[in-house]
């Protein structure tokens, strides 16, 4: 696998023998520390480990972002929350879990991705959306759209608003009413799958209906998220014939692009071509193998085009909208830089690191892929524990979580060494 290291940088750290502190080494700014595990060799994190990087970039002109990207973020919950008896199984409710928001911290976390270079994708399966309800995904659009965030934001729209769909014409209604308060709170829409569809065993012909009446009904710029059975069981079989192609061919000029989280980039890729000829985009949601589909098949631009506020460039390649991002801010935003810069070698050695955490975060089962990303927020400061809502991160066993955390200090995602070892160190304390 490609690396981060360039040849200027200086060698890893030895291994240190297990104390009950985290092993601290200091050099000019540059700041190690080794977390010493019970059962388990130590990891070593460096939070100067992508200075060299920097460095590299430190002359280079300032260019146009060479991809439109959005994180989708992840919500920060009190402490509090631990008490509460919701889990997958028995999940709480709306209001209950509203309680339990930690909306100043939920919102920090935004800022800290819009100044790395990201937009928002709010109110995602990586906000938990489908246990939030609408009342709470409605409040995170709505204090998103108050931050002002330099690089804007994106947002689901969907039908968990209403009580009961019970006709296709309910679907219809409740995803344009939404778009509509998505777009007064400042955001882009996308249109979020619709598990109603694959429950009522929906024809081919009933996507084309439903997904056509909508673009007619509300205003655009839209976007179509097709959500892989990985993530949400239950889509299993979502767009079934020709129905995707036939959808996003219906109003090119509304619908300015799709979201694939499907984990088959030989799929995407075929998508891409097809929606290149009608200056259409796909924002990739493959947390597997999103480096090589952001840098593309070809890193020329074909031609441009404007999407609200942002300048959009169109060629074999993917633009982004990734819950990995959530975790790996830092070193996703710096790669993205080099390669605005032309350093496809720059950004493929800090990119590929980035893609290695993902194939973690996102293993078997892969919707709870939220529990990585979540730890690399604690382990950064960015929480004071990693629970999630419906207690999600139960799901995933302290094994994981250190192969997140190895992972995590090898892309450089962590930002103080010191501060990530003592909580590592503090989980799982050595005997």
């Amino acid at each position: 696998m490609r690396g981060l290291r360039p040849a200027e940088q200086q060698p890893p750290m030895g291994a240190q023998p297990a104390v009950a502190s985290p092993a601290v080494q200091c050099s000019d700014a540059r700041m190690r520390a080794e977390a010493a595990l019970p059962d388990a060799p130590a990891i070593a994190f460096d939070d100067q480990l992508l200075e060299p990087w920097r460095r590299r970039l430190a002359n280079a002109p300032t260019t146009e972002p060479a991809r439109l990207a959005f994180a989708a973020a992840h919500v920060v919950l009190r402490p509090s929350y631990s008490g509460a008896g919701h889990s997958l199984a028995k999940p709480g409710d709306s209001a209950a879990i509203a309680e339990h928001i930690d909306w100043e911290r939920t919102m920090a976390l935004r800022r800290h991705l819009d100044q790395h270079g990201f937009g928002i994708a709010e109110a995602m399966d990586t906000a938990q959306r489908f246990f939030l309800g609408w009342r709470n995904a409605e409040r995170l659009i709505t204090e998103c759209g108050k931050l002002r965030l330099r690089h804007g934001f994106i947002a689901g729209a969907g039908v968990d608003h209403l009580p009961r769909v019970n006709r296709k014409t309910d679907l219809v209604d409740g995803v344009v009413e939404q778009i509509a308060r998505i777009q007064a709170a400042g955001g882009l829409a996308i249109v979020l799958p619709m598990p109603w569809l694959t429950l009522n065993r929906a024809s081919a012909q009933d996507y084309v209906d439903v997904y056509g009446a909508i673009f007619a009904r509300a205003a655009g710029p839209l976007f179509v998220h097709w959500l892989g059975a990985m993530f949400l069981p239950v889509l299993e079989g979502y767009f079934p014939g020709d129905s995707f192609d036939r959808v996003m061919a219906l109003a090119p000029d509304k619908v300015r692009g799709c979201k694939l989280s499907l984990l088959d980039a030989e799929h995407e890729k075929r998508v891409r071509r097809g929606l290149l000829a009608r200056d259409q985009f796909v924002l990739t949601g493959d947390d597997f193998h999103f480096a090589d589909l952001i840098a593309g098949d070809d890193q020329a631009i074909v031609r441009r085009t404007r999407v609200a506020d942002h300048d959009v460039a169109l060629g074999a390649f993917s633009h982004a909208l990734l819950g990995v991002l959530d975790g790996v801010a830092v070193p996703a935003g710096l790669a993205l830089r080099l390669l605005a810069a032309g350093d496809l070698a720059g950004f493929h050695a800090v990119m590929q690191p980035c893609e290695a955490y993902g194939q973690i975060v996102f293993e078997h089962p892969t919707q709870h892929y939220k529990a990585g990303l979540a730890f690399t927020a604690w382990l950064n400061g960015l929480q004071d524990d990693f629970t999630l809502v419906n207690h999600e991160q139960r799901a995933r066993d302290r094994a994981h979580y250190l192969r997140v955390a190895r992972a995590a200090a090898a892309c450089g995602a962590i930002v103080d060494a010191p501060r990530a070892a003592a909580r590592l160190m503090a989980q799982w304390p050595s005997a």
